[in-house]
């Protein structure tokens, strides 16, 4: 790629968006992003791009930094689980968080921050405990004297949940403020049904998905683990949020048919590749997942114009197989409505 080429209107404006380093999370997910980018699929894309996104993603004055963020939900889960694991598995998770935490220690907080990790860990706690999640409670339970900022409380909470494991908090009846956790790309893999502890690895397999879309709908081996070495997960190495990594994305999630693990044809010695397996073509939208990434990415769909033409044409045939169910439903119950006529007109 040659240096001197032409940057892209959209990235242009993106790189001046760019603020000052975002910490760990954004700066991890972000790189891992421009990896799984192959130059044949968007040529325009500069060289040093890279360079940029190593500053972080784009940020409001008010939200915190992704770094923090990040923090938040590791340090959640680790403290929920820390009766659980032995204390060799607690070196070895502690080592695997060490970085977040170390890159958070200088960072800017405010008084709100410590309602904000409070609510993460009252959301997740609700969430694995299959209860309803109210305003009353939250305000109760949690922010207590800061009612008044109760919105920016919980849209840095929700902000956190969503960067790092993939979950939105929506509101699912204004009456009551009730609210519910639901993953971000409308997946329906729910850990709580496997026996596992109750933490939404969402995030993990919507990272992975979107390294495999990316890479032109299959990806290596070498190519999947490259990323999530990135985001300080190993084979073979616990991770205090996702566990084992390599049984995680080898069996489980191939299991729930959202991944496909095979031997690359022809291969010899044997390599092996990823790609989307029948659940997921079926629940995740493309389009969705390509918002998602590049908002961590800190540009726009538009940027990655092979990718983005693809969810394009995803929309339209999700669209074309919706109507399809409808008219398929209508013309069904226009049939028995006949028949019931019919039968009954004639004892």
């Amino acid at each position: 790629m040659s240096q001197g080429q032409e940057i892209p209107h959209c990235m242009q404006e993106q790189h001046h968006a760019l603020s000052e380093p975002q910490g760990l999370e954004a700066a991890q997910v972000s790189e891992a992003l421009e990896e799984t980018s192959p130059s044949s699929s968007h040529p325009l894309m500069p060289g040093d791009l890279k360079e940029a996104l190593a500053a972080g993603a784009p940020s409001t004055p008010h939200s915190p930094q992704s770094a923090y963020l990040s923090y938040i939900v590791i340090a959640t889960i680790s403290s929920s689980k820390s009766e659980e694991c032995s204390s060799s598995q607690e070196k070895e998770a502690g080592s695997a968080s060490s970085n977040p935490l170390s890159e958070t220690e200088d960072l800017p907080t405010d008084p709100l921050d410590e309602k904000v990790t409070l609510l993460v860990q009252f959301l997740l706690r609700k969430y694995q405990m299959r209860e309803l999640i109210t305003k009353a409670d939250m305000i109760d339970e949690v922010i207590k004297e800061y009612k008044d900022d109760f919105l920016e409380i919980l849209r840095r909470a929700s902000e956190c949940i969503g960067l790092v494991l993939g979950i939105d908090v929506k509101e699912v009846d204004p009456s009551s403020h009730s609210y519910a956790l639901v993953n971000k790309l409308g997946l329906t893999y729910d850990v709580r049904l496997s026996g596992d502890e109750g933490v939404p690895k969402t995030g993990l397999l919507i990272v992975i998905l979107g390294v495999i879309f990316m890479k032109g709908n299959h990806a290596t081996e070498e190519e999947i683990w490259k990323v999530l070495n990135m985001m300080d997960l190993y084979s073979g190495r616990r991770h205090v949020v996702f566990g084992e990594p390599r049984k995680l994305i080898t069996q489980d999630l191939v299991r729930e048919k959202y991944l496909e693990y095979r031997q690359v044809p022809s291969s010899n010695p044997p390599r092996y590749e990823f790609l989307w397996g029948p659940r997921a073509h079926a629940e995740a939208s493309k389009m969705k997942l390509l918002e998602f990434l590049t908002k961590i990415h800190g540009s726009d769909p538009t940027c990655f114009p092979s990718q983005y033409e693809e969810a394009l044409r995803d929309e339209v045939e999700r669209a074309s197989a919706r109507v399809a169910t409808r008219a398929g439903s209508a013309a069904m119950a226009r049939k028995r409505s006949s028949a019931i006529s019919s039968s009954s007109s004639h004892p």
